[in-house]
């Protein structure tokens, strides 16, 4: 496969994630086993190192504009980090979810939860913002603890499938901060919250020697000039009919993988 193609989707990927938040692992992914035929291990190893450089340059753009919200991202590390690791050390140990089988099957699990989170966003936010207005004092009493859990299932699924930290996350930001999180801080939350998790997960399949470096490098030089632009253009740009067309899309890969 020329480098070409690799920067080609790079750069469509890197332009979803600063454009939403969305598509380091959930579409990035998908690309590598189903368009390049790449293994799962190294789609899944290469793809955590490619999230955490992309998400690295498109954060700097959001955070010179002072959208990220640094207090849940620290609750949300505080469950997605340790998770991670433990995972990571799990996979050095041989243990069976570095199976290839079941990383198939997971990825394929994740994709599909993932496209079904995008399509239901408005009608949980609605419901969240009911909740939030009729019952404030219990809502924000719970937000730490349901946040702090929220990044431990996305530190699982991060780790083992390299999906979820940007569309899944998104969706339990708008569940758990309906009034907080306006469209430019939920995509620059978002994808800080990414880069450590990345980092961290990625670790693990790095010192096992899965990370393709060429592929990777291809990748990004697509994706780093496209995620400034994306960056650049959030919040000018309607977000949901990407959302619509990428959880549709999601939809398909997800069944593809699985079948």
């Amino acid at each position: 496969m020329i480098a070409g193609d690799y920067a080609l989707a790079g750069a469509l990927t890197g332009f979803v994630i600063g454009l939403t938040g969305v598509g380091g692992g959930a579409l990035m992914t998908p690309i590598l086993l189903l368009v390049f035929g790449v293994s799962p291990t190294t789609a899944i190893a290469t793809d955590l190192w490619f999230a955490a450089v992309t998400k690295i340059v498109g954060a700097r753009v959001h955070h010179a504009n002072g959208h990220v919200d640094w207090q849940v991202v620290r609750r949300l590390w505080l469950g997605s980090l340790p998770m991670a690791l433990l995972i990571v050390v799990l996979v050095s140990l041989g243990a069976p979810v570095a199976k290839v089988g079941l990383l198939s099957s997971a990825i394929g699990v994740v994709v599909l939860v993932t496209a079904v989170g995008l399509l239901a966003a408005p009608k949980l936010l609605a419901s969240a913002r009911g909740r939030r207005i009729s019952r404030p004092e219990r809502f924000k009493a719970l937000q730490p603890a349901l946040t702090v859990t929220s990044g431990a299932i996305l530190g699982l699924c991060v780790a083992l499938t390299s999906v979820g930290a940007g569309a899944l996350g998104s969706v339990m930001l708008l569940y758990l901060y309906p009034l907080r999180m306006t469209p430019h801080r939920l995509v620059a939350t978002d994808i800080v919250h990414a880069i450590p998790l990345a980092v961290v997960a990625g670790i693990g399949y790095l010192f096992a020697g899965m990370v393709d470096w060429w592929m990777l490098a291809s990748l990004l030089t697509g994706s780093i000039p496209a995620v400034i632009v994306g960056s650049t253009l959030a919040g000018k740009v309607a977000g949901r009919g990407i959302q619509i067309a990428l959880a549709t899309v999601l939809m398909a890969a997800g069944v593809k993988v699985l079948v």
